[in-house]
């Protein structure tokens, strides 16, 4: 008799075996059935915000100058990890931050947007092992803020900083080099979505979003900052181009704030802010709270920011609906509104709708892939809801 159980016992247990295996594989993938979207084809409200309680309550009710270093104050002294080392170092940290969301063995190149083999990079005596045998495409560091402008030595904390770090093909590192980012210019030959000229580069639109809120995250986490010998710099947006000066300052601010709202944080922007703090412990303020920008350099300076006025905190009712979530545009309620006023704002706060004395239970939105957020005014009350266009 048990010689009859065992092979039936066997049969029974392996395809339950078979599918924990695939099960497990899924669980500990960082790419599940594809959770988020590179750049390129970006996804929005599947990677969730993960801000610590509190993490921001020393900004709320802060206003001007005050407001950029009371988040100074939040984000500055965070974990220093070597350039390279043979413990983690910051080419560990850019393999996970930016690593490909549909290939766990790639990195995402900035500029070109190539998925690239994580091994294929700068030192890594391994170019037999790709192409023609030369580091030609390898993949290096690029910093976003120019090391040359402000923090030249890889001892000064700026330098480490990976918040600042971009994966990026070695040849398209050295065409951008310490060139402002601004408009216009030649087409690249080899990133073929920027364009360039002397004094500037422009990235392509997929990730001029992220450029910029990596720039306004260096001006206020480096205001001031300190070198390797304690020396003090502080790092300032200019609205010019700055041709051959080292000096601490980098442009075109208009540009840049230009870039923010036309290019909102997506789902792979916060994944990468969340892997860095994992390490580093600061997070990007921007990519958490994107209408800071206008609190600091736009329309709403020298007014009190608060949390609360951030619309992705916002909390809703849970009895009012809005549906289908992710939407292409024409939403419905679960309540017919009656005399309702209905405000539509973008990630980084600005109105992009607006109708009143609205009496349906349904609007079409005709706006731009990314995430919003409906206000809804009526029977005396007001309801916050965020929703996905895509």
């Amino acid at each position: 008799m048990a010689t009859s159980e065992a092979p039936l016992l066997s049969a029974l247990l392996w395809p339950l075996l078979i599918v924990f295996l695939i099960f497990r594989i899924l669980l500990f993938s960082n790419n599940i059935f594809g959770q988020f979207g590179p750049p390129s084809n970006p996804t929005y409200g599947n990677v969730q915000i993960d801000i610590p309680q509190e993490y921001y309550q020393d900004a709320n009710g802060v206003s001007g100058e005050d407001l950029k270093q009371a988040i100074y104050q939040i984000i500055g002294n965070h974990v220093v990890f070597p350039y390279t080392s043979s413990s983690t170092d910051t080419w560990d940290i850019l393999q996970l931050s930016d690593q490909d969301p549909t290939n766990n063995d790639n990195i995402l190149l900035v500029y070109t947007g190539r998925s690239q083999d994580k091994g294929y990079r700068d030192g890594c005596n391994c170019y037999s092992d790709y192409e023609n045998g030369t580091h030609s495409n390898s993949w290096n560091r690029e910093h976003v803020w120019p090391k040359s402008h402000g923090f030249p030595d890889d001892e000064d904390v700026a330098y480490t900083d990976v918040h600042n770090l971009k994966p990026c093909d070695r040849s398209v590192n050295s065409s951008r080099g310490t060139k402002d980012f601004d408009n216009g210019g030649n087409q690249h030959g080899e990133a073929t979505e920027c364009f360039n000229d002397s004094d500037s580069w422009e990235p392509g639109d997929s990730v001029k979003g992220d450029i910029a809120r990596i720039v306004f995250y260096m001006v206020v986490r480096y205001d001031p900052g300190y070198d390797h010998n304690n020396n003090a710099f502080d790092l300032e947006l200019v609205d010019y181009t700055t041709p051959g000066d080292n000096a601490p300052i980098l442009g075109k601010l208009s540009s840049l704030l230009q870039w923010h709202i036309d290019d909102p944080v997506d789902d792979f922007e916060i994944n990468r802010n969340e892997v860095i703090y994992s390490y580093q412990q600061n997070r990007n303020p921007f990519i958490d709270h994107p209408n800071l920008v206008n609190f600091i350099w736009g329309d709403n300076y020298g007014e009190e920011w608060n949390e609360s006025l951030s619309i992705t905190n916002v909390d809703s009712e849970d009895d009012f609906k809005i549906y289908p979530n992710p939407s292409n545009g024409l939403i419905y309620f679960n309540h017919a509104l009656t005399n309702s006023n209905i405000e539509v704002f973008s990630e980084i706060g600005q109105k992009v709708y607006n109708i009143e004395n609205a009496s349906s239970n349904k609007i079409k939105l005709s706006l731009p892939n990314g995430i919003y957020f409906v206000r809804i005014e009526f029977d005396n009350k007001i309801i916050h809801k965020k929703i996905v266009i895509n």
